[in-house]
């Protein structure tokens, strides 16, 4: 997908990025260190991380063909390099969300016991919800470096710093 209705279709992909990078790190971190929020959200935790994650090659995708119909820039090519870097960290997200999504999942009771056992030691869930902190953080600062490079690159030089002319009102 290069163009939607006639417009390139990055700018309007990354808008899928923009939100869902930081929505489903804040929901992976959430349900990884609040088990009973993991068990209220259920399936829509990986759900949405694997939203986020296929929208980063359509958008990265799409901003390649971009690249390859604006003029040569050294803040466009930065803003390349810098969106090629975040499939790892959406990968990271959505395997994590995979993981505390199943370890979250209500134990069958063993045959002959009321209750159900713990799917997953205290330990595991430590190393779980560090490493959902990390991949979290990295996520959401990935894509902020790669929003300022995109919007240095589009924005340089395509506005006045002064007003032209007068506005009206008070």
């Amino acid at each position: 997908m290069t163009l939607v209705n006639g417009l390139p279709a990055h700018v309007l992909l990354v808008h899928i990025v923009v939100v869902l990078i930081p929505l489903t790190a804040l929901a992976l971190v959430t349900c990884a260190l609040w088990p009973r929020a993991a068990r209220r959200l259920g399936v829509l935790l990986p759900a949405v991380a694997l939203v986020a994650l296929i929208s980063v090659p359509l958008t990265s995708h799409a901003g390649e063909w971009l690249e390859r119909h604006v003029a040569d820039d050294a803040l466009v090519r930065r803003h390349t390099e810098l969106g090629d870097g975040l499939l790892p960290w959406a990968l990271g997200l959505f395997v994590l969300a995979g993981v505390v999504w199943w370890a979250a999942r209500p134990a069958p009771a063993p045959i002959g016991q009321g209750g159900g056992s713990r799917r997953s030691a205290l330990p595991v869930r430590i190393v779980v919800g560090v490493l959902s902190v990390a991949v979290a953080a990295g996520a959401v600062v990935d894509v902020y470096r790669i929003g300022d490079s995109g919007a240095k690159a589009a924005w340089h030089d395509a506005y006045s710093k002064s007003a032209h002319g007068s506005q009206g009102g008070s």
